[in-house]
């Protein structure tokens, strides 16, 4: 890397080599003097391996050291893998967000109904906009996808043009929100095009994705039949398929109760942009019980069987306003993430033992991907005829058959990166020239912290081998004031052989201070030491594995 050479570099901090949590740099200027910006700022969902934690956001310690120089966030669409992190990680940046009216009327609904939500620097952009930031100038490009106002962005820059798609797939029906805009594409590829970082999650489909408005037509065809209730549970982002959903029960003449406050919070903000008009206003899940079996549809959260979220408390009879009964039915529009499918099998399993009827895209056109198969992203690249590809949005197969995929489009230069990675893309050749800081932070409650955090590690432990905590008084000459509070947790009550695992520890805790000298007894750090060595060895004889043992001791 030339240190005094103006350089055009991009860095990943999210969404290479996974689907979530993206963000991604673009820095232009000599090494240590660059200008920057980034694009979006998103979160992803924590699995098993992260007890207690639901929400997991991309490290930008990277950008957050340069923030002076940070001159903008764009925000390409308003997904949460794409802007559920800007209220948590913006106060960190401190620059302008850039973002569709859409995108930033979501940020502002659910800023207030946070309580102490940073006031974010929103501004608003639409495309054919020219947006100049020092040396880059952002174009956003009208793009097809499952919620509104998706847009890819050129960043023109004196090296050349970066093409960065954000998510998109070519829909000529979309339901709502806008077209690709083939037009504009194409003379961008006029234009030139250095680089395109593009979505990579479907490139393992060959075809093209179905249109929304197919969907459409399937669902009213699904609740017309319905002889009982209807439920149909998606992301509460996907607007396109709420109306699909909506307009449909219109067709039977249902009434949609919405129930879930992520749901609810959507649709406002889509009947404020006009994204629902000409759909009959929703009502809320308290008018449930007063409409008849055959005239509601529900739109509920938790397609990806969230515990907490509407789906799975009406599976499991908990909610408080929505009940089902056998007949009823329950339409799955969405496909599980991966890594989320045991928890949607559970939902599915808890409806049936109820009675009601199940349809999942496995039955019918009830899902489309807002993401572009294999022809779609082929002319994508006819149209823009990039130098150099770079596959974003996909796990590292998804990145890898896509470059393999461009090369068999006539792309000169394919670069299979992943986060951190500091890629040159001009002047010159481009290449991976150095490794950036990188990595992931996770909401614990209300608190940011690293996944590496001793109270996730501690979590863990936990989960295999339960806690033995043991309360101990001992008196200024060495001797047992009362008995000793044991509390045990995650542990079988009785062995194997049928013994009573609380009268082992107990046994154990008395036979070590009996064997302790007087001494030795009046050093508390001693008697908790002893104590908790002999628990932890006696109980792992007995049961076969070791517990946490955590022992206090108090002189009186």
């Amino acid at each position: 890397m030339n240190d005094k050479q103006d350089e055009l570099v991009f860095v990943p901090l999210g969404g290479l080599g996974e689907i979530g949590m993206n963000a991604a740099c673009y820095g232009f200027g000599p090494a240590g003097r660059r200008k920057w910006i980034l694009v979006d700022c998103g979160l992803s969902f924590a699995g098993p391996d992260l007890p207690g934690i639901d929400l997991v956001m991309p490290d930008l310690t990277f950008i957050e050291k340069m923030k002076k120089d940070l001159m903008a966030l764009i925000i390409t669409h308003a997904h949460e893998d794409h802007i559920g992190a800007v209220a948590e990680l913006w106060p960190r940046l401190g620059c302008p967000v850039y973002a569709t009216q859409f995108a930033a009327d979501l940020l502002e609904t659910r800023r207030l109904g946070e309580d102490g939500a940073p006031k974010v620097d929103l501004r608003i952009f639409a495309p054919g906009d020219r947006l100049q930031f020092g040396p880059f100038e952002i174009e956003p490009v009208r793009m097809a996808h499952s919620i509104p106002e998706s847009a890819a962005l050129c960043i023109r820059t004196p090296v050349g043009n970066v093409l960065h798609t954000g998510d998109w797939k070519i829909d000529p029906t979309p339901v709502a929100g806008w077209t690709t805009d083939e037009k504009r594409l194409r003379e961008i590829g006029d234009e030139g095009v250095l680089a395109l970082v593009c979505d990579s999650t479907n490139i393992m489909r060959d075809g093209e994705s179905p249109s929304e408005t197919d969907v459409a037509g399937e669902l009213t065809k699904i609740i017309a039949s319905a002889p009982g209730r209807v439920v149909v549970t998606t992301f509460a982002s996907n607007v396109a398929r709420v109306r699909s959903a909506a307009l449909a029960a219109a067709a039977c003449g249902r009434t949609v109760v919405v129930v879930g406050r992520s749901m609810d919070r959507v649709s406002q903000v889509a009947r404020q942009n006009g994204y629902l008009d000409g759909v009959p206003d929703f009502v809320s899940a308290d008018s449930y019980a007063n409409i008849p079996r055959d005239k509601v549809v529900v739109l509920a959260t938790g397609s990806q069987g969230e515990a907490r979220a509407a789906m799975a408390r009406i599976a499991e009879d908990e909610h408080p306003s929505v009940r089902l009964a056998p007949g009823d039915r329950v339409i799955f529009s969405s496909r599980p993430i991966p890594g989320n499918e045991r928890e949607i099998n559970g939902i599915i399993n808890s409806l049936v033992l109820q009675g009601v009827e199940v349809i999942t895209d496995r039955h019918g056109l009830v899902h489309v991907s807002g993401h572009p198969r294999r022809a779609e992203v082929k002319r994508l690249y006819e149209w823009l005829r990039p130098q150099i590809a770079i596959p974003a949005h996909g796990e590292p197969l998804h990145l890898a058959e896509h470059a393999k995929f461009a090369r068999e489009q006539g792309v000169p230069k394919t670069i299979v990166a992943t986060d951190g990675d500091v890629i040159v893309l001009g002047p010159g050749a481009p290449a991976i020239v150095d490794k950036a800081h990188h990595g992931r932070r996770v909401m614990d409650g209300n608190v940011l912290i690293s996944p590496d955090d001793e109270a996730i590690r501690a979590r863990v432990r936990l989960s295999f081998s339960g806690v033995i905590s043991v309360g101990i008084a001992i008196s200024s000459k060495g001797d047992l004031a009362g008995d000793p509070d044991v509390v045990i947790a995650g542990i079988p009550l009785r062995t194997r052989d049928g013994r009573d695992m609380g009268e082992i520890v107990d046994k154990a805790i008395f036979e070590t201070l009996d064997n302790l000298p007087r001494s030795r007894r009046r050093d508390a750090d001693d008697v908790s030491v002893a104590v908790e060595r002999s628990v932890r060895n006696t109980v792992r004889g007995a049961w076969g594995k070791r517990p946490n043992v955590h022992v206090l001791v108090m002189q009186i």
